[in-house]
């Protein structure tokens, strides 16, 4: 077991790199699946849920070799899905992405329920109506779900919400299929652009990425590919809200503007500035923050749920109350209870909506992580503490951010990991 100790109170400065995307990652390795060929992926995250992905895939005889720090070489020529480590599956909540994949390569297989953060209940309905859609029939037992694919098709599949990991799982099963099929309502983050990209280097004709209606002409025969992930725009709202709420001139270099638009016009109502280049965004401090009158979460191109933590702790630095909606998750406010041990003022109003009142100075604390999001949101909290901290459960944070304390140490932040 690990735990952060951080001692607060620094304004930092230089430089933090974005890495590349964990939402684009986990489906495109797990896309690499659908054919027998080799593919090359680089600008990997060093991740905990990345190297997971990897070890389901090599647990099911498909070969990974990393060709230098970030770039691994992946070839499931011999892919048996009967083999696959249901042990691993169930820990890892990405590992529902190969629920498309391995319906376009196998008749049938099973996979276990998965896991992940516990942020509240993530239905996989919508994955499964949109399966059956395209001919796929789903059934379960007390652990696993069991897939026949026998009866897979093209076909017209409006999805029953904008959910990002449904519309990946019909691309990659369409993308395999003769014929068209249509996705709506389909998502149009990013990272789902970035695995569609992925899929027409493959072959697959896809039109309307980025946008609600996409357009899949299958290829039976998909071929190998090289693709480079997207850097990960979650990662670089982090470091900006970081830089705010620390009133540090941080420089994020590998943000992409395009992707961060709402995020950064959020940040400029609670009185932030920056200055813009092509491929980096450095925040300009400002010693006195406005709270908003209201954060909605919202998919994309809305703010984001993984963001809503970071801006709730930049909301205990400015000076007024700010509502904040969490639309998707009814578990994303598990990490107010740790920053009222802060010393945070904050209510839950229900479980999607919660008010946080500032401007606080946070004082050093013993609390825990309890997701992803949370952890990276908490360490924010203690940067701007008054004191130490400590937090544990800290692997739910190595699960998104790589060596997120050895990037920040660059900084000048006082962090480390201490191992129990």
């Amino acid at each position: 077991m690990e735990y952060f100790e951080i001692t607060g109170g620094k304004i930092l400065s230089g430089t933090i790199d974005v890495r590349g995307s964990k939402n684009a990652t986990t489906p495109i390795l797990a896309a690499t699946v659908l054919t027998k060929e080799e593919c090359v992926i680089s600008n990997i995250p060093l991740i905990e849920d990345v190297y997971r992905m990897l070890e389901i895939l090599q647990s099911m005889d498909v070969t990974v070799a990393w060709e230098g720090e970030r770039t691994v070489r992946i070839c499931a020529k011999d892919l048996d899905a009967e083999k696959m480590d249901l042990h691993t599956v169930k820990k890892l909540r990405s590992s529902i992405l190969l629920l498309g994949s391995l319906s376009a390569r196998c008749d049938q297989f099973k996979i276990a329920h998965p896991g992940g953060c516990t942020i509240g209940k993530r239905p996989v309905g919508t994955h499964f109506d949109a399966l059956e859609k395209m001919g796929v029939k789903v059934s379960q037992d007390d652990s696993n779900y069991i897939i026949d694919t026998r009866g897979k098709k093209s076909a017209k599949v409006v999805l029953q919400g904008f959910s990002v990991t449904a519309t990946e799982n019909a691309m990659m099963l369409a993308a395999s299929l003769p014929g068209k099929t249509i996705i709506k309502i389909a998502a149009a983050e990013p990272h789902v652009e970035d695995l569609g990209k992925f899929l027409v280097s493959m072959g697959a004709q896809i039109s309307g990425l980025g946008t609600h209606t996409l357009e899949i002409v299958g290829n039976e025969k998909l071929h190998g590919a090289s693709h480079e992930i997207i850097p990960d725009a979650n990662e670089a709202a982090t470091f900006l809200i970081l830089g705010v709420a620390t009133k540090s001139p941080i420089r994020i270099e590998n943000a992409r503007e395009e992707n961060l638009d709402l995020v950064l016009e959020k940040l400029k109502e609670f009185g932030a500035d920056f200055k813009v280049e092509e491929n980096a965004i450095e925040v300009i401090p400002n010693e006195k923050l406005k709270a908003i009158e209201k954060i909605d979460t919202r998919t994309y191109p809305g703010i984001p749920t993984d963001i809503q933590a970071p801006l709730g702790v930049l909301a205990t630095q400015a000076e007024g109350e700010t509502m904040i909606f969490d639309t998707m998750f009814e578990g994303r406010f598990n990490y107010l209870s740790e920053l009222e041990k802060m010393g945070a003022p904050s209510k839950i109003l229900n479980p999607h909506q919660a008010l946080i009142a500032g401007p606080v100075r946070l004082r050093g604390s013993a609390i825990k992580s309890f997701d992803l999001r949370a952890g990276a949101s908490l360490i924010i909290a203690a940067l701007c503490a008054k004191g130490t901290t400590t937090i544990d459960e800290i692997y739910q944070v190595d699960r998104g951010y790589e060596r997120i304390e050895e990037r920040l140490q660059k900084l000048g932040a006082d962090i480390k990991r201490v191992s129990q």
